[in-house]
């Protein structure tokens, strides 16, 4: 049985760090405020000239680097963001050229914070079926361009950056194991940029008065809604395994807010060990999150072989899946 093996991890973040003492001044806001309710101490914030591209482009070379590859053997790039460079054509044909992966196909999907599960989901059937060997799946997000920086409650959560990951096909037991994808558009409605598509165009009055081109978000939902299904994916994706939580090496969770990585971490019964975090350096990076910390973890040295991860996210749509991996 073919598996898709990850061979390689990258990831990208601006220089620039905006604190909660920064937000202090920008908004009504406190260190002690965003960091008891979040876990968030700072985040990283693209610069004039640095766009979705730019980290995804520099995260992907990374990863290949660590593969041992070149981009022209890669038939398959899957880029998972909500901020892409244009509306078309996709950041994924984007980087497809600047990284020179000519016999790439190349697409974008929109999941939100899901978006890498998303991608890693889809680039997995297409290594079990045989139609690709080499893929590139990339997380990449720069939502600082669509966050409204006098609202308090949304300001706080967000950051810049962008990972990636190299995925080869392995006839062996190391490799993904299996992925777990989920949507509830039932509640689009709590977590969304209503501005800037067909519903409500850049160029209408209505868009621009209402600043419907920045994101909103009715929290207190988006919380509840976002640990059930958190839970959901991930005891699927045990169950699909035949495992339970002690056969877990590392949970790397989406890192939206560390209140909901601990709930979901006490609902699966894990314990801090087991529980990657980087929320605090990095905040909510949507779709780059998984890939980032992923990155993190391996570079480290935390990561053995035969480790087994699950990857747990949720974002807007309502979006969330789980995949488990042998490493």
């Amino acid at each position: 049985m073919l598996r898709a093996r990850i061979t390689g991890t990258g990831s990208s973040l601006p220089d620039k760090i905006l604190t909660n003492a920064d937000l202090e001044h920008m908004v009504d806001t406190s260190d002690e405020w965003i960091t008891s309710r979040t876990g968030i101490k700072q985040r990283r914030i693209a610069s004039e000239g640095e766009f979705t591209s730019t980290f995804a482009i520099e995260a992907s070379r990374r990863a290949l680097a660590m593969a041992g590859i070149s981009a022209d053997e890669l038939d398959l790039i899957i880029m998972g963001t909500v901020t892409p460079d244009f509306p078309f054509p996709s950041a994924a044909c984007i980087i497809q050229r600047e990284i020179g992966a000519k016999n790439a196909v190349a697409f974008d999907l929109s999941a939100a914070c899901s978006g890498f599960i998303y991608g890693l989901s889809i680039a997995d059937s297409f290594i079990k079926g045989g139609q690709k060997k080499k893929a590139l799946v990339i997380g990449a997000e720069v939502l600082s361009r669509i966050v409204d920086w006098s609202d308090r409650n949304t300001c706080i959560l967000f950051g810049d950056g962008a990972g990636a990951v190299v995925l080869e096909a392995n006839d062996g037991e190391n490799g993904i194991l299996s992925t777990h994808i989920y949507s509830n558009g039932s509640f689009w409605d709590t977590l969304y940029q209503a501005g800037c598509g067909s519903r409500n165009p850049a160029s209408s009055e209505q868009t621009i008065e209402q600043r419907l081109f920045f994101i909103k978000m009715e929290g207190n939902d988006v919380f509840k809604h976002a640990v059930r299904a958190l839970e959901e994916a991930a005891f699927a994706a045990l169950n699909a395994n035949s495992m339970s939580a002690s056969d877990i090496s590392l949970f790397i969770p989406h890192q939206a807010n560390r209140r909901i990585i601990d709930a979901t971490a006490k609902r699966l019964g894990l314990p801090d060990n087991k529980v990657f975090v980087n929320v605090h350096n990095y905040g909510n990076t949507s779709a780059a999150s998984i890939p980032i910390a992923l990155d993190e973890a391996s570079r480290s040295g935390l990561l053995k072989k035969d480790d087994i991860l699950l990857f747990d996210a949720f974002g807007g749509g309502f979006t969330y899946g789980s995949a488990m991996v042998r490493w």
